[in-house]
């Protein structure tokens, strides 16, 4: 029937539609974060979970979960281009001579056009007839283009956030080698404003990163050292100790420090850990989600 033809087309266009609105929001939204992009990501941690509490470093959940998402996107655009098409196989497209279509599965050939159409293959053996649809294979093959181009665009971002974490984490791991009164006590030194200053401004490209790629919190590092799950509680002891300190001006980068941790914390709570408590609460949380410290 016709009005069924038309709706299976309906249907296609739909979820051709949400991929491209899932890829949208995942990369391009400031929010960065996809409806369907992210309930794939917190699948996967949640799965990983048990091999996490059993030992397992879990370092390539993040990995896993950038490839599952893509694989996810190319699904779903190609499975909504082969359902526009396949009502109007075989008769609204032209097959290489020599081809039996009486012989062939309307389905299979639907899913083949789809795939070899999104990535900009264009073997010729199946060409559109019909007006509308020499329009329609042709955009999506632009599609195709746009998330290749789209998918490499994210990797590129989120693994220089991820180093930026991981820099960030490694100088507090440092840090926690000298105690925090011999970094801060000093009335004479120039040096522990600027530091927690610098911390300060760490923490806040950290929150600026994991709110604009909230896929770089389901990576877990493997080394606890580079780890800012891990490495949070060096920050909060320094602020501690820098609001005691003699000088002002330590007093004023400690206050600085502890405004950053609190955001932090607070677009964590918000975005992932739903803990709802104090910033204390919500590190804690944080650390123990990623298994390091207290066991989740």
């Amino acid at each position: 029937m016709l009005w069924i033809d038309w709706l299976l087309t309906g249907v296609g266009a739909v979820v051709v539609l949400v991929a491209l609105r899932d890829i949208f929001h995942t990369i391009w939204h400031p929010s960065g974060r996809g409806d369907l992009s992210h309930l794939v990501m917190r699948g996967l941690w949640r799965l990983g979970r048990r091999r996490r509490d059993q030992g397992a470093a879990g370092v390539l959940t993040g990995p896993l979960a950038l490839a599952l998402v893509i694989g996810m996107w190319l699904v779903l655009i190609i499975g909504g281009g082969a359902l526009v098409y396949l009502p109007h196989l075989p008769e609204g497209f032209l097959f290489q001579s020599g081809v039996d279509v009486s012989e062939r599965s309307a389905v299979l050939d639907a899913v083949y056009l789809s795939t070899v159409t999104l990535a900009t293959l264009g073997f010729g053996d199946i060409v559109p007839q019909a007006g509308w649809l020499r329009i329609v294979v042709p955009m999506q093959g632009l599609i195709g283009f746009a998330l290749l181009t789209a998918s490499v665009t994210w990797v590129l971002q989120v693994y220089p956030a991820l180093s930026r974490r991981r820099v960030l984490a490694v100088r507090l791991a440092l840090l926690r080698t000298v105690p925090p009164g011999e970094l801060l006590g000093d009335p004479q030194s120039t040096l522990a404003a600027p530091l927690l200053d610098g911390l300060a401004g760490g923490l806040v490209q950290a929150r600026v990163d994991v709110t604009q790629y909230s896929e770089t919190y389901y990576f877990r590092d493997g080394v606890e050292e580079a780890a800012l799950p891990a490495m949070l509680s060096v920050a909060s002891d320094l602020c501690a100790a820098g609001r005691t300190a003699p000088r002002t001006d330590v007093r004023v980068a400690a206050d600085l420090l502890g405004t950053a941790i609190a955001d932090f914390a607070r677009v964590l709570d918000e975005q992932f850990l739903r803990v709802g408590g104090s910033t204390g609460d919500v590190l804690a949380a944080y650390a123990a989600a990623h298994h390091y410290g207290r066991q989740a």
